[in-house]
């Protein structure tokens, strides 16, 4: 078993970022919401307490107990996590005089363990309202800023046999320049942790626990293309071969070609695929619908329909493969519960239930980034390594409005144009997701000696780390040209091009 770091949400936007941080150091880690009880064994190393949008002084903030924590393993407190420590040991946190928000640089550093190798005025991310105004008795400073005189500290020997500390600064944001080898001081030198997680060590580890879960058994599996599905179904197949059937549906939403040339993608990785052509089913049921979330439902329960019935026409199938990543399972099982409206994705959601299948998820303690070199770790083609993310919808929420035949295979040709362009220009691999929306607007336009009363396409690229955040990619004015320019001439009913230079937030990625 892997050596351990367990991460305690606090509810922090950047929380899944101290994950990723500390991956990168080939350690495994799990996020927990707070409010769950530790669970000690010999392969847990140490806890980092995450930040929190609460204050340690609301009534309601959580609070679990830091200091019988610190009595089994070290502790690393940042943000909230330090004020709830300096708290809950008698310390004082109050609100800030002044703003403690943005970059600040660290000085007076006691060069410990933590801080080890952690050059002076080295530059670190604060986002806090409360400050801690006076440390427990016994406790440490170990490092201020220029306007902050308790920026991270160290707990007494008195308080618990293990090394505890904290910081008020977040060591995870890439605005910090040291903060991962501040982590790195903590998980490696502190706690002890191996470096053995890795993709070779993953899949070898993956592969068994599957053999010996499912057996002589068989597994049914969806298929999108994608990355994930990609990658968990060619684990499944490297552990039981040809007993893992999938199934790859066309809902005449994918981009133009797609269907055929994943199908062929699948053959050469030797997958036991079927395809189904299922477009005018789709077509037929979205007929007239605009609401976006109906449209998300009406996509996803026609995926379940066509999917049950083709894998009920397998043999002893127990089994029911899916490629959900770990964000998707942290976002269950957030401090704050479930958020209040979740879109509906295109997945194949309660068939497990429904057909009284166990499922298997070999992928759901990765992250996306982990999930591309477990696929590289296989021999995947980079063709599904390097895709771009795309909808579960696929064009049914890049059209917007009502879905036709029409309009998907126009917007197929339109997002073609701009996919390859961005493919010949050496520009796909600089941004995270591109595509292209079809408007319902209808403008005036001139071609030739006629006049036109079409639609306009907007083009969407954005860069990202995971999708969390994300900012739209400055594409150069002379691409943009060249694209709008061959959309026009060649996708007939489309006569204007617009692009999308909004961010997330407050714009999400996609628009419906």
């Amino acid at each position: 078993m892997n050596d351990k770091i367990l991460i305690l949400d606090f509810g922090s936007q950047f929380t899944q970022l101290i994950a990723r941080a500390v991956r990168e150091l080939n350690v495994f880690c799990e996020i927990q919401p707070c409010t769950k009880p530790v669970q000690y064994d010999e392969n847990l190393k140490g806890i980092i307490l995450s930040g929190s949008p609460f204050s340690v002084n609301d009534p309601v903030a959580p609070k679990p107990d830091i200091r019988a924590m610190a009595q089994k393993l070290p502790i690393l407190a940042v943000c909230y996590g330090a004020q709830l420590l300096a708290e809950q040991s008698g310390g004082e946190v109050g609100k800030s005089t002044h703003r403690e928000y943005g970059r600040a640089h660290l000085t007076h550093l006691v060069h410990d363990e933590l801080m080890a190798t952690i050059a002076p005025n080295s530059q670190v991310w604060m986002s806090h309202s409360d400050t801690i105004k006076k440390l427990p008795e016994g406790f440490t400073t170990i490092s201020r800023t220029e306007s902050i005189p308790i920026a991270a500290f160290k707990a007494s020997a008195a308080y618990a046999p293990n090394p505890v500390y904290a910081i008020q600064f977040h060591p995870e944001v890439t605005h910090s320049t040291d903060g991962k080898q501040l982590l790195k001081n903590f998980v490696i030198d502190i706690c002890s942790c191996r470096q053995d997680w890795t993709p070779a060590g993953f899949v070898q580890e993956t592969v068994a626990r599957i053999k010996q879960q499912v057996g002589d058994g068989k597994v049914v599996m969806a298929l999108s293309g994608g990355v994930d599905s990609t990658v968990a179904a060619t684990l499944i197949h490297r552990a039981i071969g040809d007993n893992l059937y999938c199934i790859f549906v066309d809902n005449g939403l994918l981009r133009k070609n797609e269907f055929e040339q994943v199908l062929e993608g699948y053959k050469h990785l030797g997958l036991n695929t079927k395809g189904i052509d299922a477009r005018q089913r789709f077509y037929d049921g979205l007929a007239g619908e605009a609401d976006p979330e109906k449209k998300r439902k009406i996509i996803g329960g026609l995926f379940i329909d066509v999917f049950q019935e083709e894998a009920i026409e397998l043999k002893d199938v127990s089994f029911l493969g899916q490629g959900t990543i770990y964000p998707d399972v942290i976002e269950s099982l957030s401090v704050h519960g479930p958020s209040m409206t979740i879109k509906s994705h295109h997945n194949v959601g309660g068939l497990p239930e429904k057909m009284h299948l166990s499922l298997i998820e070999p992928l759901r303690l990765l992250f996306k980034d982990e999930v591309r070199k477990i696929g590289r770790e296989l021999g995947i083609d980079d063709m599904f390594l390097s895709r771009h993310p795309f909808p579960g919808p696929g064009l049914g929420i890049r059209i917007l409005g009502a879905v036709s035949e029409e309009k998907a295979k126009m917007l197929q040709d339109a997002d073609a144009i701009y996919i390859q362009h961005l493919r010949d220009s050496g520009l796909y691999n600089q941004v995270w997701q591109a595509g292209a929306i079809l408007l319902p607007v209808q403008s005036v336009g001139v071609m030739g000696d006629e006049r036109t009363y079409e639609y306009t396409v907007a083009l969407r690229a954005v860069t990202s780390v995971d999708g969390m955040t994300a900012d739209w990619a400055h594409l150069p004015y002379t691409f943009l040209a060249k694209v709008s320019n061959d959309i026009i001439n060649q996708v007939r009913g489309i006569n204007r091009v617009v692009y999308d230079i909004s961010s997330k937030p407050p714009a999400t990625i996609e628009w419906e």
